[in-house]
């Protein structure tokens, strides 16, 4: 075969020019990459300062410090109780005769709740009335020989008298004077037995008393444990038969109130409260005892706060679980402060100086936090946050101004001191 010519490459070789136009497109290449990277750096840093721009022009957000009420609120839930409960029992072992109440009933103090059967018992009272009368008739005969002694005593000490002492002997005297003072005793004795027989009677005529169980108050059968026919053992602990509420109209409502809300809730205040059972009705209470012991559930520890609740038309019932909100303060006509302003830091504002120092361009583009406000943190002498920085809108940029706050309710704050008025847009989160 025949080789071919290529008189142009052969040229080129000679010349050198292949070399020259490969690195003349390298090159390129390279500036136009270099140019592209500048663009787009110079465009991440123009759309930053746009933002930044716009965000310190008339781009914040805000609310107008107000004038109102203020009501601080503590929530809590517990349970409804009556004021007063009475357990009703019975000291007596037996088998109930007849139960006289059932649940609901009202009662009056004195009325008979039940029975037990006193078959036992008035057998018991006969017995001792029987001992006692014959312990009775013990001392009438105690008595006759007392005065039977005493006489025999006197005619012997005549006789003696009257012989000048030569008849009765002595002994005879003596053995006369004996038998005086035993039946002295013997009356004594007697005696003795007859209080100690009255004593058991008062004591079986109590048991016999004691069966009948009647209500120590006025008030509701909340719980009824005993049905005729059942035996009651009262051994070691008195049975529960009866559990009386005194007065359902009077109730009180115990919550558990959180340790970080127990300082501020006292005796007097006032309190609104709800139940599942009567969800549209709000029910009046006022808080009565806030207790020194705590409870601790499942690490958390709470203190019992019990309110005093009126019942008139007997809606609320023992037991009911209810979610009371007790007001612990409330302020009239206050300068009022959105919570949200207090959590506002104006944007960082960067510098050419501050981008030279920490990393030129490329710091400039990168996202920055926003500083932190240290006036937040000034406390007074008793270690109280009561000074805190708002920022307000002057000239399209906001300024710092510091205020003396009072009580919060989670949304909204109350402004003691400052140089904040109602209308004043404030900047917030």
């Amino acid at each position: 075969m025949q080789a071919e010519n290529h008189p142009e490459s052969d040229i080129e070789k000679v010349l050198g020019m292949d070399e020259l136009t490969r690195g003349t497109r390298v090159k390129r290449w390279i500036s136009i990459m270099l140019v592209v990277i500048v663009l787009i750096i110079v465009t991440a840093v123009i759309v930053r300062k746009n933002s930044t721009d716009k965000s310190n022009g008339q781009q914040f957000k805000t609310q107008e410090v107000t004038r109102g009420n203020l009501e601080v609120t503590v929530t809590a839930t517990g349970t409804l109780q009556p004021t007063k409960t009475v357990q009703v029992g019975s000291e007596l072992s037996g088998i109930i005769e007849s139960v006289s109440v059932d649940y609901n009933d009202s009662v009056k103090t004195g009325q008979i709740l039940a029975k037990i059967d006193t078959s036992k018992l008035e057998a018991q009272v006969t017995q001792t009335k029987a001992a006692l009368e014959s312990a009775e008739a013990k001392v009438k005969q105690a008595q006759a020989t007392v005065t039977e002694t005493r006489s025999k005593l006197e005619q012997l000490q005549t006789a003696q008298k009257l012989s000048g002492n030569k008849i009765p002997s002595q002994a005879e005297i003596d053995a006369a004077k004996a038998s005086f003072e035993r039946a002295k005793a013997d009356e004594a004795s007697a005696r003795a037995s007859v209080s100690q027989a009255r004593a058991t009677l008062q004591a079986n005529e109590t048991d016999l008393s004691k069966a009948i169980i009647r209500a120590p108050i006025n008030g509701i059968i909340l719980s009824r444990d005993v049905d005729p026919g059942q035996t009651v053992a009262a051994s070691f602990q008195t049975p529960e038969l009866f559990v009386i509420a005194q007065d359902l109209t009077q109730m009180e409502l115990q919550v558990d109130v959180d340790e970080a809300d127990v300082g501020q809730v006292k005796k007097g205040q006032s309190a609104t409260f709800t139940v599942d059972a009567y969800p549209d009705r709000t029910f009046q209470a006022q808080t009565t005892q806030v207790r020194y012991n705590s409870k601790t559930v499942s690490g958390v520890v709470t203190y019992t706060t019990v309110l005093k609740v009126n019942n008139p038309d007997l809606a609320l019932r023992p037991g009911m679980t209810a979610t009371a909100i007790i007001t612990v303060g409330k302020v009239e006509n206050a300068v009022l402060v959105p919570n949200s302003a207090f959590r506002f830091t104006p944007p960082v504002q960067e510098t050419k100086k501050q981008s030279s120092n920490n990393g030129g361009l490329m710091n400039a583009i990168m996202p920055h936090p926003p500083r932190e406000n240290s006036s937040n943190g000034q406390k007074n002498e008793n270690g109280d946050r009561v000074k805190k920085t708002l920022y307000i809108l002057k000239d399209g940029k906001p300024v710092a101004v510091s205020v003396k706050v009072g009580m919060t309710n989670g949304t909204l704050t109350e402004v003691l001191d400052g140089e904040i008025k109602p209308g004043t847009p404030v900047c917030c989160f």
